[in-house]
């Protein structure tokens, strides 16, 4: 479980701990983060490991992922729900793409594309040698369906991981194992509460496109989540899910 030591990645590492009895590996860019969220794991009796890597370096998910089947077995689940604007985002990543370049690109599609990939890459033939059911979710976000003025490079990425998803599916449903994914909209989480608190007129503007009118919360996320990685979505795969109030409709 990646970006899992704060906000949505938190929620979903301790509702899957809640419903599974091999263990979460609880990943984060920040130790102490994820060490945190695996203590609270454990205290409600659940099994826990916490595992610092950079998504976005290859040779650190590999890591990563090595000491992770060391401690709790082979993965069956990969939750990929590290993301936004990197762990270390350029200063000027929020400016017009057109007044920067790929040095600044990067910190959004490092994370966003490369994080996936990576992920997917290194986990995947643990996956296919276990010859049973697995399961691979990605949690993308609905700028990568909308198209948010401002968030290109990262609705880009975003819709990368998608496209890369899908394919992931068809190649991988012959082992029993699905690739899903869940496109999320505004969802308040620590990160998130302040600027909403700060600007309660912006908010309210912002949630006018929202068919059930309030923010998404990470429990939200996370009962999707569980969803997918549980025994009664095995013949789904290859979808994007949008949890996100109705902010963007599906077929």
């Amino acid at each position: 479980m990646t970006g899992a030591g704060q906000g949505v990645g938190r929620e979903i590492a301790l509702r899957l701990a809640q419903h599974t009895s091999g263990g979460v590996a609880v990943n984060d860019y920040v130790l102490e983060r994820a060490q945190q969220v695996a203590a609270e794991i454990e205290e409600a009796g659940g099994r826990a490991f916490a595992v610092q890597a950079d998504v976005s370096d290859i040779d650190s998910v590999k890591e990563m992922v090595i000491e992770t089947e060391a401690a709790l077995g082979t993965i069956g689940v990969l939750v990929n729900n590290a993301g936004n604007m990197g762990a270390n985002p350029n200063p000027e990543v929020y400016k017009p793409f057109w007044e920067t370049g790929p040095a600044v690109w990067n910190s959004a599609i490092g994370v966003n594309f490369y994080g996936v990939l990576n992920c997917v890459s290194a986990v995947v033939p643990g996956l296919i040698a276990r010859n049973a059911p697995g399961r691979i979710i990605t949690i993308v976000s609905d700028a990568s369906r909308y198209g948010d003025s401002g968030l290109e490079i990262y609705g880009g990425a975003k819709a990368g991981a998608a496209g890369f998803m899908r394919g992931v599916a068809r190649t991988l449903g012959r082992h029993q194992i699905t690739a899903n994914n869940i496109a999320i909209a505004a969802t308040e989480t620590p990160a998130t509460a302040a600027q909403m608190k700060a600007a309660p007129e912006l908010l309210k503007k912002a949630l006018s496109s929202y068919i059930v009118r309030r923010p998404g919360q990470p429990v939200d996320v996370a009962n999707m989540a569980l969803f997918l990685a549980s025994d009664a979505s095995s013949w789904i795969t290859g979808q994007t899910y949008p949890v996100n109030g109705g902010f963007t409709l599906s077929l």
